[in-house]
């Protein structure tokens, strides 16, 4: 299977998907794909990279992933056994071409602005986790019926966008394997040093080459991105273990330096993580 970009399988002739993702881990590829995917979270835990941003999922959140918006969910089986999404893919032109166009669904045209970025719902979450489980075993007329009235639910909620940056290429497979490893190799050893001319190598490219690359299509250093993904494991070890002290969470997420570590999770959090501990522990 190619990772970025891949096709979602479909039988022929049905305009919308229906998938249940049931495994220990979601799949765990940096990847794209046409269709706009709405997701629901059943069961799970992890980080959830969109473009260019680092979010953390958790259960019960509802996700929406835009076309060909590169993504990636990394479960974190050490907080869970299994994880559980039930999603639905559909194009802008699933239904045919001009169907969306019609003048029946004007009010639903601020729902494919806001998915280019991928976004988060932050309310009626429960209608809508409703919804999805209502069409488990339901025929493909109601899961479409299904679909009309989570849109009319998207549209009118509060949401935060996922994405601040969208490349606006679609991936070449060559270039979708590079970014694909990039984002593997950092994403499972984030904890580790890792120096420019070893990351490069990865992507087969020069220093100079890579940091032009990786900057052209995530609007951000690679070491921005890098420390980014440390920061939002720190955050998952000082809210989930109080045993752990400041300095072992900034060991054990690739910070050598404790006022490096302190300087770094301030710009990205705007607090330190002794302040950002004590009002988020469980």
């Amino acid at each position: 299977m190619k990772a970025l970009p891949f096709k979602i399988p479909k039988t022929q002739n049905i305009g919308l998907i229906y998938q249940e993702d049931k495994e220990q881990y979601f799949y765990d590829k940096f990847h794209q794909h046409e269709e706009i995917q709405l997701c629901v979270i059943v069961k799970g835990e992890g980080t959830l990279v969109v473009g260019d941003t680092i979010n953390k999922y958790l259960s019960g959140d509802v996700l929406v992933i835009g076309s060909n918006l590169p993504h990636v969910f990394k479960s974190d089986a050490s907080l869970i056994k299994e994880s559980f999404m039930i999603s639905l893919f559909f194009t802008k032109d699933s239904f045919g071409k001009d169907f969306f166009l019609l003048d029946d669904f004007n009010e639903l045209t601020p729902f494919f602005e806001k998915s280019r970025f991928g976004f988060k719902l932050l309310e009626n979450r429960e209608d809508v986790i409703d919804i999805f489980l209502s069409i488990q075993n339901s025929t493909n007329l109601n899961r479409f019926l299904g679909l009309l009235e989570l849109l009319k639910i998207l549209v009118r909620s509060k949401i935060v966008e996922l994405a601040s940056f969208v490349y606006p290429k679609r991936y070449t497979d060559n270039e979708g394997k590079r970014m694909r490893d990039v984002m593997d190799f950092t994403m499972n050893n984030f904890e580790k040093n890792i120096d420019l001319y070893k990351i490069a190598e990865k992507a087969n490219m020069t220093p100079n080459a890579f940091c032009r690359y990786f900057k052209q299509r995530t609007n951000k250093t690679y070491f921005t991105f890098l420390n980014e993904l440390r920061i939002e494991n720190a955050c998952k070890l000082l809210t989930s273990d109080k045993s752990l002290s400041i300095s072992e969470v900034a060991y054990q997420c690739g910070f050598n330096n404790l006022s490096n570590f302190n300087r770094k999770f301030k710009e990205v959090k705007s607090m330190s993580p002794s302040i950002f501990r004590r009002e988020n522990y469980k």
